[in-house]
């Protein structure tokens, strides 16, 4: 497939208005499905299950079974509609969403369409900068997940080209929570960043919600991201109408969000510039190459057929549970930045990297696990997100933060310079185990004994027996020569402080 021309984003921006829309799913981490009582596999003990082993007839499709609806899911539910500053409905119900597919066992999907849980409200998004931007929500309803397919026998994965394609219903009425934005205006040329920090806003109010594990690498939380331009219009004029819009499907990471929303502005930026027009379409985003690429005709409501569920009554909150609900909402995420921040006694820079890094959970819960905030910003921001960005990954998908508040413990106790601790973290994310795994395996401990050290420093000094003298005259940077030297023998494993500490003894002896 050729490749498709771009056009500079400067000049796209320049040229075209980018209107923004955004579909995230939620997987709800409920202990069993939406409509069954087989496990959830969005829970982290059941994500490695061997496939079709946590299903039921209902997920299968199976005649004569029958949905019954998840009241915790419910719950979870009406919880994010109003940590997302919805109104929720009194009275909604389901509908079944009809189209077919391998992985949908029943040929129709149960969501919910005209009559959503949740609706009209809008999440503030703060910017690298600090500006807020009011993304508005038009509604969050209730559906079930669908399965998943493996195509096998191509060269990429996907069905083109594949010899067979393997069905597991595993994931197939996982509950799931769709939050729909309406269109968003004036993001202008920080469309790609308003992007990213509204996936990671839904995160991290999903995370202080506990309704989700939201790990976009296993498909917790995926976004699906709609993009049109239109063109700009003179001073006084109204502006022109809507562009046809494109939706890049399940984009996993919030790298890729910013990736894909700049990448597809500039690919429908240098076809409307040429003239041409744009497909109404899904799209597939390419991570090895940063590109999207055609799937199938974008439906319209009209061609899902949809109708009520007639297997399912309707859901009536109650308006206790509601304001119970309501009364249980944590800390909004703004508010719970500004609360870290004092906490961490982090300088406005200090914070702004680990926040603009999508690191504020991962940093919260290793201090949490024992690490000072300042280590835990430091393997955040620094050695982890250096091994991610190399790696073209998330840094949250590498290691967990009570993996580096293990490795930081080591680091505290002396166990581990911070150079060696580098090498350790590099074993962990390698998958060679825990911290004191790695240590033992590779050797990789500070030698303490003072006798080992003094035998080095003993060797060095004879190598360079003007040393000593020149300490004694007051020249004291001069013992730099003779702990690098030892460091060198030891192989990094000496604790450089306390190496200069028996250096300086030995000029004093």
């Amino acid at each position: 497939m050729a490749k498709a021309a771009l056009l500079d984003y400067d000049e796209a921006i320049e040229r075209f208005e980018p209107v923004l829309g955004f579909e995230v799913h939620v997987e709800l981490n409920t202990r069993t499905k939406m409509f069954s009582s087989a496990p959830n596999p969005a829970r982290s003990e059941n994500h490695d299950a061997a496939p079709n082993t946590l299903v039921a007839p209902v997920d299968m499709g199976l005649p004569g079974a029958l949905p019954v609806v998840n009241e915790t899911a419910v719950r979870f539910s009406i919880s994010l509609g109003l940590a997302l500053g919805c109104e929720i409905a009194s009275s909604c119900r389901f509908a079944r969403k009809n189209y077919f597919y391998p992985d949908l066992g029943k040929n129709y999907q149960i969501s919910q369409y005209d009559e959503p849980i949740a609706f009209e409200g809008s999440v503030d998004v703060e910017l690298t900068d600090g500006t807020i931007v009011s993304v508005p929500i038009e509604r969050a309803h209730m559906e079930e997940d669908a399965g998943k397919l493996t195509h096998m026998g191509g060269s990429t994965g996907r069905i083109q080209g594949a010899e067979y394609s393997l069905v597991d219903y595993n994931r197939a009425g996982v509950p799931l929570v769709e939050i729909v934005t309406k269109p968003i205006f004036g993001a202008e040329g920080r469309a790609p960043e308003i992007a990213r920090a509204y996936v990671q806003t839904i995160r991290d109010v999903v995370l202080s919600l506990g309704i989700s594990e939201a790990r976009m690498e296993r498909g917790n939380l995926r976004c699906d991201a709609n993009v049109s331009l239109r063109p700009r219009r003179g001073p006084g004029e109204d502006p022109a109408p809507l562009g046809t819009r494109t939706e890049t499907k399940n984009v996993n990471s919030m790298r890729s969000v910013e990736r894909a929303v700049r990448y597809e502005i500039q690919r429908q930026a240098a076809i409307l510039a040429e003239g041409g027009t744009i497909t109404q379409e899904t799209r597939h985003w390419h991570e090895d190459t940063g590109t999207t690429s055609p799937g199938r005709p974008k439906s319209d409501a009209d061609d899902y057929r949809y109708f009520p569920e007639p297997d399912l009554l309707p859901v009536v909150p109650a308006r206790e549970l509601v304001e119970d609900l309501r009364a249980a909402l944590p800390e909004s995420p703004a508010v719970h930045r500004r609360r870290l921040k004092d906490a961490w006694g982090f300088t406005d820079l200090e914070f702004q990297d680990v926040a603009n890094g999508g690191l504020l959970v991962e940093v919260e819960a290793t201090v949490a696990a024992g690490a000072s905030p300042a280590a835990a910003r430091k393997w955040w921001t620094g050695e982890i997100t250096r091994v991610a960005n190399a790696a073209g990954r998330e840094p949250a998908d590498l290691i967990s933060p009570a993996s580096v508040a293990d490795l930081q413990r080591l680091v505290d106790a002396g166990t581990l310079t911070d150079k060696l601790a580098r090498q350790v973290l590099e074993g962990m994310i390698a998958g060679e185990g825990t911290a004191e795994e790695v240590v033992a395996a590779r050797g990789l401990a500070v030698v303490s004994d003072d006798g080992a050290l003094l035998a080095a420093i003993d060797d060095a000094l004879a190598a360079q027996p003007d040393v000593l003298a020149k300490i004694r005259d007051g020249k004291v940077q001069a013992a730099g020569a003779v702990i690098g030297a030892v460091m060198k023998a030891m192989r990094g494993q000496a604790d450089a402080a306390r190496v200069r500490e028996l250096v300086l003894e030995r000029a004093q002896s």
